[in-house]
């Protein structure tokens, strides 16, 4: 006697009850699994994008929203701060490197950042076409940009005031960028923005300066005039980190926040939001085992005359044991299988909506160990909801039953 064949063929004959708790079982570990590729995969990301990053200085307003708006582009910033206040502290003996930043426009949605060189040597970045800027008014493309957009080597655009697209939005159509490069993907920050110099930020905002030479903005425009709109910072020494902070919030109209204490700050508020989900899943997940249970003891109440027929032709205990155990087996391998499957695609369909809203994007093409342990809970599970019905089997009446026909 095939164990495996009896057991699917009593499947298949409860073909309703049968989809019913493997869906249930499928949508369990479904959820989770979205959740662990969603939050590993953020949170890997963001920690890359934050990484050698020790401080980040803009303007006064709330911490997050200047580590938001600076190191993941994700937020509007606070404001913008002084250029020459931004010169006095890169001369600060606490500061090793600072990496300007200034934010004002987009291009369908990405953003121009202007910035220097060492932004891009800050990411490991590499040119895949082309080369980096050297005036203002000269773009570089992330590779993420290049691939969504119709953009290469040698195209032109017009910016957007703004940090997304909106409709109504001013263009600047005095001022044309000119793609001079395109960087290779580096699973960062990089691949959804623009790059140029600060001083084409400059340029397209100064126009009550009247600046015909776009070239020389950074000597013309007074200094007065001149902001950024964040520092990123990496300190000279470890005693850096309990001197810069104060000394910018107190000596200064700028403000000092932390990449790492408002990275975990934030993924502690998201992590209520996911473990509420996961408690949700985790109901799904005991709901099937229950449902399981009641599927599997209610099928060994219609079948025990067939058990004991069974047990007179020579099937022993312990392959009725065998026989209901792999029945829930069965029913939790196919949940689990079906949920994973599941769960990456959600993953990966998600994926697609947040490229398409030009935000951090995830995929569903990855595998993380935590998987593993949610198929041996699911295979757990069924063996457990079996347990019960498997006792019964094991303890049929022969004579009992066969006599009640």
């Amino acid at each position: 006697m095939n164990l495996a064949t009896v057991s699917a063929a009593y499947l298949r004959a409860r073909a309703l009850n049968t989809t019913l708790n493997v869906l249930l079982l499928a949508l369990g570990i479904a959820t989770i699994t979205l959740l662990l590729l969603t939050t590993s995969q953020l949170e890997e990301r963001m920690q890359r994008d934050a990484r050698g990053i020790d401080l980040v200085v803009g303007a006064k307003g709330s911490p997050m929203q200047i580590i938001l708006s600076s190191i993941y582009q994700l937020d509007v910033p606070t404001g913008n701060v002084s250029w020459k206040q931004a010169q006095e502290l890169a001369r600060h003996r606490a500061v090793r490197k600072m990496i300007p930043l200034a934010l004002a426009d987009n291009y369908k949605g990405y953003r121009v950042v202007g910035t220097n060189h060492d932004y891009v040597a800050h990411y490991g970045a590499r040119l895949a076409q082309g080369r980096l800027w050297q005036a203002p008014l000269e773009a570089v493309l992330g590779a993420d940009l290049a691939a969504q957009s119709n953009l290469a080597v040698g195209s032109t655009f017009i910016g957007a005031h703004g940090m997304g697209t909106r409709e109504g939005e001013h263009m600047h159509d005095a001022y044309s960028y000119q793609v001079v490069g395109v960087l290779a993907p580096t699973g960062t920050v990089v691949d959804r923005i623009v790059l140029t110099d600060v001083a084409s930020v400059w340029a397209v905002h100064a126009d009550q300066h009247d600046i015909k030479d776009v070239m020389r903005v950074a000597e013309l425009l007074p200094d007065d005039e001149k902001e950024l709109t964040a520092l990123l910072i990496q300190y000279a020494s470890p005693l850096a980190a309990a001197v810069l902070p104060r000394y910018i919030n107190q000596n200064s109209e700028m403000q000092a926040a932390s990449p790492a204490y408002e990275t975990a700050r934030l993924f502690t508020i998201i992590g209520v939001g996911v473990d509420v989900l996961r408690g949700f899943a985790l109901v799904l997940i005991i709901a099937a085992g229950l449902s399981v249970f009641i599927a599997l003891y209610n099928a060994l109440l219609e079948r025990r005359y067939d058990l004991a027929v069974m047990r007179a032709l020579g099937a022993s205990p312990a392959r009725l044991v065998a026989l209901m155990l792999l029945e829930g087996l069965l029913l939790a391998g196919i949940g689990a299988v079906l949920g994973i499957a599941l769960g990456h695609f959600l993953t990966e369909v998600l994926g697609v909506a947040l490229t398409a809203a030009k935000q951090v994007a995830v995929t569903g093409w990855t595998w993380v160990p935590e998987e593993l342990w949610l198929i041996g809970l699911a295979l757990a599970v069924g063996i457990v909801a079996a347990l019960l019905p498997a006792w019964r089997a094991y303890r049929t009446d022969i004579a009992g039953t066969l006599a009640r026909g």
